[in-house]
C-alpha cells in the first residue's frame, strides 16, 4: 500500500494509458501477494514490486501492444490542466515526447530513478547490470534528454530564425 503511487507512476508511464497502468498495476499486487514468500527482506519490497511491474508490462507488450498515444490518457497522471498555464502544457507534453524518444536502455534507469526514486545500485540490481553501467546510462540519459528539450525549445527556434 504504501508504494501504490510510485507503482502506479511507472506503470503509467510504461503503458502510456491510466487504464493499462491502472491493470498492471493491479496485476504487479497481486502477483507480490502470491509470491511473497520469496521477499527477501522488507527493505527490499519497492524494488522487489517494480521489477515485477516490468516483468508483468513485458508480458502485456508480448500479447497485447495497442495504440496509446491518447493524450488524454497520457496526461491523467498530470496535474489538473486548468492548474496548469498554456506554457507549462506544452512543456509537459515536450517531455513526455523526449523521454519516450529515449532508447529503452537509458529511459528504464532514468524512470526508476525519477519516479520510483532508486539509487544506481538499486537500479543495477533490478536491471541485472554493473553499477558503472547504471550511472553511465543515467548520465548518457539526462544529456540525451537535454539535448532533446533544447532542440524543442522556443528559445532554440528564435535562435535558428536569426
Amino acid at each position: 500500500k504504501d508504494f501504490y503511487n510510485d507503482i502506479y507512476r511507472y506503470a503509467f508511464w510504461l503503458a502510456k494509458n491510466r487504464h493499462l497502468a491502472e491493470d498492471l498495476t493491479q496485476e504487479t499486487f497481486m502477483r507480490a501477494w502470491r509470491s511473497l514468500d520469496s521477499l527477501q527482506s522488507d527493505a527490499a519490497a519497492k524494488a522487489w514490486l517494480f521489477t515485477i511491474l516490468r516483468r508483468e508490462n513485458a508480458r502485456l507488450y508480448e500479447k497485447y501492444r495497442p495504440e496509446l498515444d491518447d493524450i488524454d490518457d497520457f496526461e491523467s497522471g498530470l496535474p489538473d490542466r486548468q492548474q496548469l498555464e498554456p506554457e507549462q502544457l506544452v512543456e509537459v507534453q515536450l517531455l513526455h515526447r523526449a523521454m519516450d524518444s529515449l532508447e529503452p536502455e537509458y529511459r528504464d534507469p532514468l524512470l526508476l530513478q525519477v519516479i520510483g526514486g532508486f539509487s544506481g545500485d538499486e537500479i543495477a540490481r533490478m536491471l541485472d547490470l554493473n553499477n558503472n553501467t547504471v550511472m553511465t546510462r543515467l548520465f548518457r540519459a539526462r544529456n540525451k534528454l537535454k539535448a532533446l528539450l533544447n532542440s524543442n525549445s522556443p528559445e532554440q527556434d528564435h535562435k535558428q530564425d536569426e
